[in-house]
């Protein structure tokens, strides 16, 4: 018994349909994919931009710290070296009248006071010389304002002009610190003092 071929063109036109709309859900498909792989990239640009800002804040971040911790550092050091300065300050007047006590005796039935104020100014300079404060040298040295204060001038035939003549007051360094300034007397030179009386001779004959 043979088969009708009545169908066959039918069923070509089936698998026909059947083939364009397999082919329609691939491209849709490929469409779709596309889609997605753009918006991937594109999250994933996104991603970067975002990981690129949190490491350079987070590099900011840490370059602030490290510079914080080196200022916090720089300080606790300095706090530390010069801990003592307060302490010293209130001493150094009472070794300054305690040297000054000591200077004034004079008389020879006061030599063992003499002696026993030397003791004690020796041993407070032992004192003050561990802690690294020690007394700035002026008498003939060249005036510096980083270390003395010239409370006067006077003409001086045994030292040239801008030296030291006489200390009023003595001054400290404290390490490296200038505790308290000299204060000073310093020599403005014979020359200028002869100058000075030329001129009050002229404007007197004037």
């Amino acid at each position: 018994m043979k088969k009708s071929k009545k169908n066959k063109p039918q069923e070509d036109k089936k698998i026909t349909v059947e083939k364009g709309t397999e082919k329609e859900a691939v491209d849709k498909e490929e469409s779709t994919l596309s889609i997605e792989l753009e918006n991937l990239e594109e999250r994933v640009a996104e991603l970067e931009e975002k990981n690129n800002e949190l490491n350079d804040r987070l590099l900011r971040r840490a370059a602030e710290f490290e510079n914080y911790k080196r200022r916090t550092e720089n300080e606790k050091d300095v706090l530390f070296k010069y801990a003592a300065e307060p302490f010293i300050l209130k001493v150094l007047p009472i070794y300054d009248d305690l040297k000054r006590s000591l200077s004034h005796i004079d008389n020879d039935n006061l030599e063992s006071v003499r002696d026993g104020f030397k003791m004690i100014a020796d041993k407070f300079t032992q004192v003050l010389e561990a802690q690294g404060v020690k007394k700035i040298d002026s008498v003939g040295k060249e005036f510096n304002y980083e270390f003395h204060e010239a409370l006067l001038q006077q003409p001086s035939e045994e030292y040239p002009e801008n030296i030291i003549i006489e200390e009023i007051e003595p001054g400290y360094i404290y390490k490296d610190k200038v505790l308290k300034h000299s204060k000073v007397i310093v020599s403005q030179g014979m020359e200028k003092e002869e100058e000075a009386e030329v001129d009050k001779d002229e404007n007197a004959k004037e």
